[in-house]
């Protein structure tokens, strides 16, 4: 298995921490009966950090296809390599650092960790799509 196929698994697991961290957050704000139940009723209004972790769950999983997608094409046509490898490492530190950024309100660089993190994307379809 190559290093970036590695990294898109540990990317995997970021995706779990990210449903469970506002999943959990929210049962700290409503109780667990209320998070463990139906929830026909909308419960209180969602606080600060648990909307944050929602959003960071959300903006993860918009670009979490291209990057799977990215890297199993490179893998599957044999274009991996230091751009690849980079783009994925880019992607993955990017993202854990993009979590708590978003988590605590961190404005400015927490959009350069994101920034940064899609440039990782990027690199992975420039490997993918430059001419053999």
């Amino acid at each position: 298995m190559t290093t970036e196929l590695s990294i898109l698994g540990w990317t995997l697991v970021l995706a779990i921490v990210q449903v469970f961290l506002p999943a959990a957050a929210r049962s700290r704000e409503t109780g667990v009966g209320y998070n463990a139940g139906p929830r026909d009723e909308p419960g209180p209004p969602v606080g600060k950090v648990t909307g944050r972790l929602q959003r960071a769950e959300k903006n993860l999983f918009e670009t979490l296809p291209l990057f799977a997608a990215a890297v199993l094409i490179a893998n599957l046509a044999h274009r991996d390599g230091a751009l690849t490898l980079w783009g994925a490492w880019t992607y993955l530190v990017m993202r854990i650092i993009y979590l708590p950024l978003y988590a605590f309100g961190v404005p400015v660089v927490r959009s350069v960790a994101w920034i940064l993190s899609v440039l990782g994307l990027v690199l992975i379809l420039f490997a993918v799509l430059r001419p053999a």
